[in-house]
């Protein structure tokens, strides 16, 4: 049974997976319970491991990523934060702005309102995001949910920030287009056509960008709802991401494609890489600054940062991770 704490009605927009894919082939559940298994790090890292994937960025990683680092420029990979209506937010963004007179001094202050899950604002999910058939990754219990917050698997696991090698995928660029269209498809074949376009191998400890053109597309031709549908990665994808040992995954949208290929259920691809292998995920990231500058360089790789605020119990953290070439 699936249990949502305090949040009422949200719970059916996060547990929605809308029928019907155009035509495509729908992938059962039984497969992708099969998947989990295939791409599972329970234990991997000790039955008390909270980081999963994150453990594959060791300090050696991390200071290649930090030795790649060429003219120091760097780029924001988070879009704009902007309050007010949102079609793709769960909630939006409310923003109090207030003056505050001392004295001979004026203090400007505010107050922000954010429900960053969902499909509006840059995030990155915590491992006690997603539970698939009432379990966390490495086993844990549904009971790590509490009113106050999640007890283990939390965003402050993360405190430490994620930083190492990132690698871009531009899939529009691959395609030959300027964006993806809503509900388009990506799988491993366009990872691997890509790397074999860019001569770069994606690798042990890599966090991976996959850019949809999701920004683009929305500046061409105005915004729509994403949470409805939107380009994404196939499900089947977490069997390449487990063998090639990707630390993260990010993308300009939710990561997976919208409506879901999996009958019943929503996010699959954030079931397979959250709770089978303990992999964060940055969802809503805006990546077109990136794809400019790494087309200017014909560099798809740099130094990845990113630091979530230390959020005692929560699942997650808006972020604005950076890009350093």
């Amino acid at each position: 049974m699936r249990t949502c704490l305090r949040v009422g009605a949200l719970c059916s927009l996060l547990l929605a997976s809308p029928g019907g894919i155009h035509g495509q082939e729908v992938v059962s559940v039984d497969s992708l319970r099969s998947w989990m298994q295939q791409v599972s790090n329970r234990g991997r890292w000790g039955e008390s491991d909270e980081l999963g994937t994150l453990n594959l960025i060791t300090p050696a990683r991390r200071q290649a990523a930090a030795a790649s680092v060429t003219d120091g420029v760097t780029v924001s990979l988070a879009h704009d934060l902007i309050p007010g209506p949102n079609r793709n937010s769960i909630q939006p963004l409310e923003v109090e702005h207030m003056v505050a007179p001392l004295g001979v001094t004026t203090a400007a202050l505010d107050r922000f309102n954010i429900m960053y899950h969902g499909w509006a604002y840059s995030h990155l999910d915590a491992l006690s995001h997603f539970a698939f058939d009432s379990t966390f990754y490495n086993e844990r219990p549904l009971d790590i949910l509490t009113p106050s917050g999640s007890t283990s698997l939390d965003i402050g696991v993360m405190s430490n920030g994620v930083v190492g090698r990132g690698v871009l995928i531009d899939v529009p660029r691959l395609r030959g287009v300027a964006y993806l269209e809503p509900e388009a498809l990506i799988t491993s074949a366009d990872f691997e056509a890509w790397e074999e376009r860019t001569g770069v191998r994606v690798s042990e400890g890599d966090i991976l960008l996959v850019r949809t053109g999701r920004w683009t597309r929305e500046a061409a031709e105005g915004p729509w709802s994403v949470r409805a549908s939107s380009a994404g990665v196939h499900p089947s994808a977490a069997l390449w991401l487990r063998e090639r040992e990707v630390a993260a995954l990010g993308g300009d949208a939710a990561n997976d494609r919208t409506p879901s290929v999996v009958d019943g259920v929503g996010d699959p691809l954030h079931q397979l890489a959250i709770v089978g292998m303990g992999m964060p995920f940055f969802d809503n990231l805006d990546l077109e600054a990136l794809a400019v500058a790494a087309a200017e360089r014909s560099r798809w790789h740099f130094l990845f940062v990113a630091s979530p605020l230390r959020l005692t119990g929560a699942s997650g953290s808006p972020v604005n991770p950076l890009a350093i070439f």
